[in-house]
């Protein structure tokens, strides 16, 4: 294999981003404060604002967002005639779940064969560190040779547009040529993969009452309405009876023509169990990348434990609706709003509740920046060819960041491979995936430098 300076950097600087990751994992940075205090995401916030400082940045910002929530900025200037490039990532989490279930303490990052365990660890603050150790690898060669903006946000996974906003309002700060998303991740680990199409998302919370109070099932069960069975009615309207979406009005025929995912090594990562059919009808392309999906969130009923025969006079649940690109959030929003309450039985009264949403994206990966990162990607994976991707996740960012700089290359990478368990317990990084991402990055920007860009 051709000696690669870049790489052995990135891979002894390995350890030093092993305590760093461990020092953000450890802040309960969830953008809740049901879950958390904001104390935590203020503490994550100041501590990547010092490591950008650290790093001569300059413009080092802690910006409060119309959320409630921070983000943290910072430019590192590179030479008068250097094109920009806009690094991204996000240091919110998501709550961790049933702590119990977690093989280790989910805010204590634990090192087992080759993986870092921790919520946050590949998403999103691992990516904070591979765009760390690209620039200090860089650092070490001759300097950083691009502008270089950095952006991490700090309520992306609330999906409630804090950022956005902000960007919108202050378009000048993240302008550039390039923008590197790193809240994505390879189609599986080793296989080098950007990502070029996004499914979008919108979440409503739902209430249903059906009843001044409960009652007894023996005295009024068969004449008066249950609030929880018609809360199950209304969520079961939503699917087909193959488990795709059925929202009236939403097209759910879209084909994927990208990247194949065998349905093999679907159910293998996504751990279905034997005998289980997969949902939906098409390929799982089709179904993942380019239709809609909905979800039940969460939902508001009795414990089993402790149950008693009784009508429900109230019922809540939170959902979420997946849209593939090509499809707008707020037309679906409007089409699910009034799915619910056209499907709402018996003169139920529902009241709807939008959570946030989030618009899809989908790249033009015919520019030079695509090209140059196969180049980079390449030299990272030797004898791997760049794969482009989609993802089920929405980043709300990008559509705004499309609509204000359309002539800025946006790709999505970083380290959310299937066996991170992203969003679950047990949630890790490869330790591999960091070292060879941030060396495709460094490479990425050195390239960059002298990329035409017409």
């Amino acid at each position: 294999m051709e000696h690669d300076p870049i790489a052995e950097t990135v891979a002894s600087m390995i350890p030093r981003a092993r305590t760093e990751l461990a020092e953000l994992v450890a802040f309960r940075s969830v953008a809740d404060l049901a879950v958390s205090p904001r104390s935590e995401s203020e503490k994550a916030a100041r501590w990547i604002a010092d490591a950008l400082r650290a790093e001569d940045f300059q413009d080092v910002s802690v910006l409060d967002m119309s959320d409630g929530w921070q983000s943290v900025y910072g430019c590192l200037p590179g030479p008068a005639d250097a094109p920009t490039v806009l690094l991204y990532a996000h240091f919110d989490v998501q709550p961790p779940l049933d702590e119990a279930a977690w093989d280790t303490p989910p805010f204590t990052l634990t090192e087992r064969e080759d993986r870092w365990y921790g919520r946050g660890a590949a998403d999103c603050k691992g990516a904070v560190l591979m765009h760390l150790l690209a620039l200090r690898a860089l650092k070490a060669h001759g300097g950083v040779p691009v502008t270089v903006k950095v952006v991490v946000e700090g309520s992306e996974e609330q999906g409630t547009g804090g950022l956005e906003r902000y960007v919108r309002d202050h378009p000048e700060m993240f302008a550039a040529d390039a923008i590197l998303v790193g809240d994505a991740g390879n189609f599986r680990r080793g296989v080098p993969t950007v990502t070029a199409a996004l499914r979008g998302i919108t979440m409503l919370r739902l209430e249903v009452t059906t009843l001044r109070g409960d009652l007894h099932s023996g005295q009024f069960g068969g004449v008066a309405p249950d609030a929880l069975t018609a809360l199950l009615k209304i969520l079961s309207s939503l699917v087909g009876d193959d488990g795709s979406a059925r929202v009236d009005g939403l097209p759910a025929d879209g084909h994927w023509e990208g990247l194949e995912y065998p349905e093999d090594d679907f159910r293998a990562d996504a751990g279905l169990l034997d005998g289980v059919r997969l949902t939906g009808t098409g390929t799982v392309g089709d179904r993942l990348w380019s239709r809609p999906s909905i979800g039940v969130m969460g939902i508001d009923c009795p414990p089993v434990e402790g149950a008693t025969p009784t009508l429900q006079a109230r019922a809540r649940a939170a959902i979420s609706l997946r849209l593939p690109p090509g499809q707008d959030a707020r037309s679906a929003t409007d089409m699910l709003t009034a799915h619910i309450e056209r499907h709402t039985p018996w003169g139920a009264r529902v009241r709807i509740e939008p959570l946030g949403q989030g618009e899809p994206f989908r790249a033009d990966v015919s520019g030079p920046a695509y090209r140059t990162m196969a180049d980079a990607m390449a030299t990272a994976y030797p004898g791997e060819d760049m794969r482009l991707g989609g993802f089920g996740g929405g980043i709300p960012l990008c559509g705004a960041l499309t609509a204000l700089y359309p002539r800025a290359e946006i790709l999505l990478l970083g380290l959310n491979e299937p066996e991170a368990h992203i969003h679950a317990v047990n949630e890790s990084v490869s330790v591999d995936e960091l070292r060879r991402l941030a060396t495709a990055e460094a490479h990425f920007l050195r390239a960059y430098r002298e990329t035409p860009r017409t």
